[in-house]
């Protein structure tokens, strides 16, 4: 199983060289213009020359993106809960959460700033009212699945209500809580950079809306690589601390969480 394990990742790192490689060539064999589409060849040598001045960009929009999504987790929890448990919270608050989380977000990013100013809290409040719906569907969903006879019979032993929730309900939904960790923490990002395109000097976002401006497209590429780093680094943070928690709920090695 080892074996097979190392090999399954060798050619999932194949495939992605092989993806990086083919998109060179490509540009290479059609010359590709670098304000179309430049080659990742450049946009690496881009990220290292410019990196002393990309880093405190990274910092602003990784604490950024960090401080909305710890809001959102917190936030979603909560209303998770309270759906879960309460068929009235359900059937009042599901329906004005799936409007909100219908409205794009960069029509909010105007309010927040009208009420907050620019800067970094309408970045914070961006990344926290676009990743924490995910939380609150899969929070809901997991207490909803607990089954009747076991509530039953814990009521039946003595139990209240806070006691299935605490010791049954949300050890059950932690599966789905990790499973909406990892898509939360995508959108964390997104609703992060999209503000600091909008409303903000500071921030990978901003550099990109600048570096396009300026016609400089191997920086804005080398935004996306930054942004797309983090992302897959945080996911596999998330992952390998879902599996030290929930590895009594994982039957297959390849099921991936959506």
């Amino acid at each position: 199983m080892f074996g097979i394990d190392i090999r399954q990742k060798a050619w999932s790192a194949g495939l992605i060289v092989l993806f990086f490689v083919a998109w060179e060539l490509f540009c290479l064999m059609t010359g590709m213009s670098d304000l179309v589409l430049p080659r990742p060849s450049q946009v690496f040598v881009t990220l290292v020359q410019r990196f002393p001045v990309l880093w405190p960009h990274i910092v602003q929009t990784l604490a950024t993106t960090m401080f909305g999504f710890v809001l959102g987790v917190a936030l979603g929890v909560a209303l998770g809960a309270i759906i879960g448990v309460s068929k009235t919270a359900y059937d009042t608050c599901y329906p004005l959460l799936i409007g909100f989380s219908s409205i794009p977000k960069v029509a909010v990013v105007p309010i927040f700033v009208l009420w907050f100013g620019s800067g970094t809290v309408p970045a914070v409040l961006t990344a926290l009212s676009i990743c924490f719906f995910p939380i609150v569907v899969n929070i809901a969903t997991g207490l909803a699945t607990t089954e009747p006879e076991l509530e039953d019979v814990l009521k039946a032993l003595g139990a209240s209500k806070f006691d299935i929730l605490w010791n049954v309900g949300l050890p059950r939904t932690m599966p789905f809580f990790f499973a909406s960790l990892k898509v939360a923490i995508s959108y964390a990002f997104v609703g992060a950079v999209l503000s600091e395109t909008v409303a903000s000097n500071r921030g990978i976002g901003n550099v990109m809306m600048t570096a396009s401006s300026n016609f400089n497209v191997p920086l804005v590429f080398a935004g996306l690589f930054v942004l797309a780093g983090l992302g897959v680094a945080l996911y596999v943070v998330f992952s390998l601390i879902e599996g030290q928690v929930t590895g009594w709920a994982t039957r297959k090695n390849d099921v991936i969480a959506t």
